[in-house]
């Protein structure tokens, strides 16, 4: 009776902390979201607004990530294989760690230096985040050449539906 009890907790356990699809799958940020300041890896305030202005008429793939997530750092490898073989896209890695000195050592050992990074100072419940429905990571977004949501939610850089967004956008 007590293993059954404990699988079924760790069942539920697992089913609550699943990520869960959003019910609406947004195409556009609102203004609080659009507003949200992060910190480049100088500690350079910049908002998601100014974030997407950089890369405005260019295809962008967000990567939402963080050195302490597991799944983040199985995905990466996959992450780097879509980056290359799509080198007309921006890709732009968005982290969640919990310290600067954190987001700074997880750049440095996970080889992310070269990249477009940029930290939630605030922490994980924020403006932004709270609006794209961010429940879990790794998530990946598709931000069209209008800086519009063209693919609002994927937990994998192997979701077909990405490499298909991307090839339809850039056509």
């Amino acid at each position: 009776m007590k293993k059954l009890l404990l699988i079924f907790m760790v069942g539920m356990f697992g089913l609550s902390h699943a990520q869960k699809v959003p019910t609406v799958l947004k195409t556009g940020f609102s203004k609080e979201a659009l507003k949200q300041k992060l910190e480049d890896e100088d500690g350079k305030a910049i908002t998601i607004q100014q974030i997407l202005d950089q890369h405005k008429g260019k295809v962008l793939v967000i990567d939402f990530w963080a050195g302490w997530c597991r799944d983040c750092l199985q995905a990466l490898p996959k992450a780097e294989i879509l980056e290359k073989n799509n080198p007309n896209v921006d890709f732009v890695f968005l982290s969640l760690e919990r310290s600067k000195e954190g987001f700074d050592k997880s750049l440095v050992r996970f080889n992310m230096k070269d990249k477009d990074n940029y930290w939630f100072a605030s922490g994980w419940k924020n403006d932004f985040n709270n609006y794209v429905d961010l429940n879990w990571i790794p998530r990946y977004m598709i931000i069209d050449q209008k800086s519009s949501i063209a693919k609002y939610y994927a937990i994998s850089p192997e979701d077909p539906e990405i490499q298909q967004t991307i090839d339809t956008l850039l056509k």
